[in-house]
């Protein structure tokens, strides 16, 4: 990015952020000020940061301007990182992503007291969707999926053990990515981190810096070579799935396809429920062992069959709309998630449209095992073709008029458009280094 063009940190992506503070065109503090500005303007109603950390984030500033002065780039050099609170600092996908630049901000709302985790708690009231104030986030991961759609900041942490990271990616309109079994140490086997981000390009420099891969050269350009091989399979064999999600996670695969970057291989995959094998692993209690083992081990060969002959499969991310703040009822909005945490594969979640109320609707990719790649790169096809807008409503900078919530078709025209987060909250000049 040229330095004159430097806008208010709080709306650059991290990999912008991070170029600029390492070419010392803008200074960390600044970027730290107009992260803490941002959250208290929009957070009283957003409700994303159970915690913020005022003195601790400047403090992280000024040593990384000090480090930066003396010569040191760093990968993710000054961005703001939201951690999920059930992590906090010394988990491990933190200290790598703190050690790789990322100023700590605060902890972000995970739910709290319900068997249904699909929401965010604080104790100034739970945390809304940044689309619709009336419906959850999702969750677990719901304060860090929130505060991302915000602009409140570019990165946050998040862990998914049923699809806590993919479902409120999807709910939320981010970017969410799970990725494969033991890459790096998780409470449990069900369990893996990753990021949500704006961008698909800033959740590959999370990644990278999480796993010291190399993922950002393989997304720098999606069109080079054969196009992307894809299964498409809207139910997974087993479950229950609205049409109004169905259809624009569809039409957005069916993009890709019309536009060269995918090609689509016919594979009629039938997985069985993962339901009783997920619970029996989660519990790690010897009863039913031997039953858990046995779906999961016929589920594996039914994925490996398809990824002998494909790159990656679609599926939507939920099976239903965001609900509101009374919870889900009967519904299971993990149905289309936890297969692959009781599999391991790597998955994300990316935007792919807006249901009819105006929430977003989740694509999901699913890669091979350790092909976090091929997961990168599909999601960037996606993002060059359609780029995703930022919410509009509820969030409003203080004083300003409130608009109604956008609808489906807006969604979609925006998409169409790329309308981003600079475009309803216009830039200020940033303070840059002396």
């Amino acid at each position: 990015m040229n330095a004159s063009a430097v806008t208010d940190p709080a709306t650059l992506n991290a990999i912008d952020i991070a170029d600029l503070v390492n070419g010392r065109q803008l200074c960390p503090t600044a970027v730290v000020e107009a992260t803490l500005t941002r959250i208290a303007d929009l957070d009283g109603d957003l409700r994303a940061f159970r915690e913020v950390w005022p003195d601790r984030a400047r403090h992280a500033a000024h040593e990384l301007r000090r480090t930066i002065d003396g010569g040191t780039r760093l990968p993710l050099a000054g961005v703001p990182l939201g951690i999920k609170a059930t992590e906090g600092v010394d988990s491990p996908q933190a200290r790598r992503l703190l050690a790789a630049g990322c100023i700590p901000i605060g902890t972000t709302a995970v739910p709290c007291g319900t068997t249904w985790q699909t929401w965010g708690y604080t104790d100034r009231g739970p945390t809304t969707n940044p689309w619709r104030a009336d419906r959850t986030p999702g969750g677990s991961s719901a304060g860090s999926a929130a505060a991302v759609s915000a602009g409140l900041v570019p990165l946050a942490t998040g862990n998914d053990g049923a699809g806590s990271i993919r479902i409120p990616a999807a709910w939320c309109g981010v970017v969410g990515v799970k990725v494969s079994r033991g890459l790096l140490h998780s409470a449990n086997q069900l369990n893996a981190p990753g990021p949500l981000a704006r961008t698909v390009a800033d959740a590959t420099a999370y990644l990278d810096a999480m796993l010291g891969t190399h993922l950002a050269t393989d997304i720098t350009d999606p069109l080079r070579g054969r196009p992307i091989r894809a299964v498409w399979s809207s139910t997974l064999g087993y479950a229950d799935v609205d049409q109004h999600v169905t259809e624009p996670a569809r039409a957005a695969a069916d993009r890709l396809a019309a536009s060269g970057l995918l090609q689509w291989v016919e594979h009629d995959l039938v997985l069985d429920d993962p339901a009783p094998a997920w619970r029996t692993l989660r519990t790690e209690l010897p009863t039913d062992r031997a039953d858990a083992e046995t779906l999961r081990t016929h589920n594996d060969r039914r994925l490996a069959a398809l990824f002998a002959t494909a790159d990656v499969l679609l599926t939507p991310t939920t099976p239903y709309a965001a609900h509101d703040h009374d919870g889900p009822g009967e519904r299971m909005n993990v149905a289309l998630t936890w297969a692959f945490n009781v599999s391991g594969h790597p998955a994300a979640s990316v935007p792919a449209g807006f249901a009819p109320d105006g929430t977003p609707v989740g694509l999901q990719v699913v890669a091979d095992h350790h092909r976090e790649d091929l997961l990168m790169c599909a999601a960037a096809a996606l993002h060059l073709l359609q780029p995703w807008p930022s919410p509009t409503f509820p969030l409003q900078p203080k004083g300003s008029s409130d608009s109604p919530p956008m609808s489906a078709a807006a969604g979609h025209a925006a998409m169409a458009v790329g309308t981003t987060i600079t475009d309803r909250y216009p830039p200020t000049r940033a303070t840059r280094f002396a």
